[in-house]
């Protein structure tokens, strides 16, 4: 099989089956800590820079798909997989804690009440929407880079994180947007949010391109490998490696 940018052991992804990776781990658990924290912090502020107003999760959010590009780059669309099924599910915990722990009626004295409501008792339509379109949309990524890997002969990293993020990040655009703010925003300002956020997410991808080659060659010389999907069953409804 051929090699990719990196000049690494390229095999195939049922090949990599059973295989420990050192750093795996790691890149999961920042793959899962940058979408928890994206969301809990970076939701509840709207800032505002140069005139343009933006949620203020924007900034870091997009992480959580360069890190996904990374996962599925260097060991193969099974394992980031695994991942985002991780990422659900911590946070599907995390909207079921926040309900709780807002509900829970305050202790006399305690002033924190009404701050823990402003950041934590999140919209359930909001929440709702941002878990099925991060699902839908990291999905997608991992899917279109892993197939364009293969398209590419493993060359021209560039062209398939910014060409999966287009695609994954219009998925997660195209859901959340519609499916939180349609009916309470007008139509035209949903699609004028939509639209912007997608561009600004797709152009931090594109400068954010040059730390992505450096992740992801320092893991593929130090893993000794590189995965490739060939034969690799794409359905998202599984998580076995």
């Amino acid at each position: 099989m051929t090699q990719g940018d990196f000049g690494v052991r390229a095999i195939r992804a049922d090949a990599a089956t059973g295989t420990h990776f050192r750093y795996f781990d790691f890149v999961m658990a920042a793959f899962v800590t940058v979408l928890l924290l994206s969301n809990v912090i970076g939701a509840g502020k709207v800032a505002e820079l140069g005139g343009v107003t933006f949620g203020a999760g924007i900034l870091f959010f997009p992480l959580g798909y360069v890190i996904g590009d990374v996962l599925t780059e260097v060991y193969g669309y099974a394992r980031a997989r695994r991942c985002i099924w991780a990422g659900f599910v911590a946070l599907l915990f995390m909207a079921l804690m926040s309900w709780v722990v807002v509900s829970l009626p305050p202790a006399a004295g305690w002033l924190g009440q009404d701050a823990y409501e402003t950041v934590f008792g999140q919209v359930p339509r909001i929440v709702f929407a941002s878990i099925i379109a991060f699902w839908a949309g990291e999905f997608v990524n991992s899917f279109v880079m892993a197939r364009m890997k293969i398209w590419t002969k493993g060359k021209a990293l560039w062209s398939r994180t910014i060409g999966s993020t287009i695609v994954g990040q219009g998925v997660d655009s195209l859901i959340f947007y519609p499916l939180a703010f349609l009916g309470v925003w007008e139509t035209r300002q949903v699609l004028i949010v939509m639209a912007t956020n997608w561009a600004m997410k797709v152009a931090w991808e594109a400068v954010l391109t040059p730390v992505t080659y450096a992740v992801v060659g320092s893991l593929k010389r130090r893993e000794g490998v590189d995965v490739f999907d060939t034969g690799t069953n794409f359905t998202p409804f599984r998580t076995r490696v």
